[in-house]
């Protein structure tokens, strides 16, 4: 079931009634879990045996580590667990693209070998929640809290139906503690729960699915050269198209889960305002960025064992980030990029700190031939510096193949300028107003939140914004699409 169909308004409404009844606080969560299954087995019924397997065995594993004292068996409980979530995952996942591999291996090597093609279905939603059940799992490990008494609790914990096929990535702090009492939606939670729903489904619906998927599958799909023209607008679009889908998951999510009266962690803050890759990372999907730093980076060590460690660290950690998206080279080659410039912009940092006594609080101390510009502009020509460059990497990420993504660098770029010209101007208009309008908005909201924009605007102006992204939703509204990050 997926947020932005009709099946899921009946399914919310009636989520609704059944939560504001005067039932026991009990029986509310287990409706919540009723339905939550409910939510997920609509794709594919045979998957929630996954997902019983993985939250029985997560719940007795940390169970067992929580009482064994001896260091041997607690990590023997812990390495059950990570065989199995991990297992999982990898053979979904993986076992193709390794397959794949595999045999391509053995024919570089002269050996003749053609394996058949697996035929494994991925799981919806596998990626996420391994990662919510393995950051459950190891934190009992560390003992940073005990592991949840009850099973109801933590199976909700598991397969809250808001969270559970795209994010966020919740952590137990963030939602069991939240079960443990009776919660109901206050009026303002609700109305602010469904502003946010609506928010989310105007994003997906009309700017993600309605304006900017077509030019981007269109050119990208093209088996030849387009002009460069063409490929910037089908990058750019692409570019909307993503953030919309993924933050308007991320936004309905929210809503959604408020209105049920609970609080997810915040996925997104204005990504297209950063001012760098590492302040990229901490806008864009954040719950994944801050799980990948607090389960990979630090235990690989962090920045605590020399300049060199940090970062063969970051790359390591970014590139099994850009694995996680998906199996296959493009994926990774997108985390590569992006540890790279987090590389290089560790560096320069380095070197402007080592640099900073030439200028002592505006005053140039020192001969410099850098024109020194006021502090906005200087950030604003960063963020969009940044913006040029993430663009470049989503190359990678939306391209079927190496291939095609580098054709496409080579048209954007102008080394290939033959390619005709394939999009129409309308459609290139509307692919240049969406992305000024989108930069506009992150830049001036960067230090801000949408609740305050909304309770400081006068209640006529809110009210109508509203009721014209309703209208929109309804006019645009073609198909039930999935939301992108579901394949992952």
């Amino acid at each position: 079931m997926v947020f932005n169909s009709y099946t899921f308004v009946l399914f919310f409404v009636l989520l609704l009634v059944l939560h504001n009844l005067p039932f026991s606080w009990k029986v509310k969560k287990i409706n919540l879990l009723i339905a939550s299954y409910l939510f997920y087995a609509l794709w594919n019924p045979p998957f929630i045996l996954l997902l019983w397997l993985s939250t029985v065995v997560d719940y007795f594993m940390a169970r067992q580590i929580a009482v064994t004292e001896e260091k041997l068996m607690r990590k023997l409980w812990l390495t059950v667990s990570l065989l199995l979530n991990l297992g999982m995952l990898s053979y979904f996942k993986y076992g193709g693209f390794l397959l794949e591999n595999f045999t391509a291996l053995l024919n570089s090597m002269g050996i003749a070998y053609q394996a058949a093609k697996p035929d494994i279905i991925l799981p919806v939603g596998i990626s996420f929640y391994t990662f919510v059940t393995l950051s459950y799992t190891i934190d009992v490990y560390r003992r940073k809290f005990a592991p949840e008494p009850s099973f109801l609790n933590f199976a909700l914990f598991v397969t809250y139906f808001p969270h559970l096929v795209a994010g966020p990535i919740v952590r137990p702090e963030d939602l069991i503690p939240q079960f443990k009492t009776p919660r109901k939606a206050t009026s303002e939670q609700m109305v602010w729960g469904l502003f946010l729903l609506t928010l989310g489904l105007f994003l997906k619906v009309v700017i993600a699915d309605g304006w900017m998927s077509e030019p981007a599958d269109f050119i990208f799909g093209l088996p030849f050269p387009v002009n460069p023209l063409d490929a910037w607008s089908a990058v750019l679009a692409f570019s909307a198209q993503i953030f919309c889908d993924f933050g308007g998951y991320s936004t309905c999510a929210i809503g959604v889960s408020l209105c049920l009266g609970f609080t997810l962690p915040e996925n997104f803050r204005y990504p297209y305002a950063a001012i760098g890759f590492s302040d990229f990372w901490r806008r864009w999907h954040i719950t994944l960025s801050t799980w990948l730093r607090d389960y990979l980076y630090i235990p690989l060590g962090g920045n605590r064992s020399g300049s060199f460690r940090t970062y063969v660290n970051l790359m390591i950690t970014m590139l099994l980030g850009g694995l996680w998206h998906g199996a296959s080279w493009n994926f990774v080659i997108w985390g590569g990029l992006h540890g790279i410039f987090l590389c290089i912009e560790r560096l320069f940092r380095s070197w402007s700190r080592k640099s900073a006594p030439m200028v002592a609080e505006g005053v140039i101390i020192q001969a410099t031939l850098i024109p020194v510009r006021s502090k906005n502009l200087s950030n604003f020509l960063l963020a969009l510096i940044t913006f040029l460059l993430v663009n470049i990497t989503w190359v990678f990420f939306r391209s079927p193949d190496f291939g095609s993504a580098m054709r496409m660098l080579l048209c954007m770029f102008g080394v290939i300028t033959q390619g005709p010209k394939m999009l129409s101007t309308p459609d290139m208009l509307k692919v240049a107003l969406v992305t000024i309008g989108l930069l506009s908005f992150h830049w001036s909201m960067r230090d801000k939140s949408v609740k305050s924009l909304f309770t400081s605007l006068p209640w006529w102006f809110s009210g109508t914004a509203w009721a014209v992204m309703l209208i929109l939703i309804i006019l645009t509204q073609k198909s039930t699409s999935s939301f992108i990050y579901f394949q992952f």
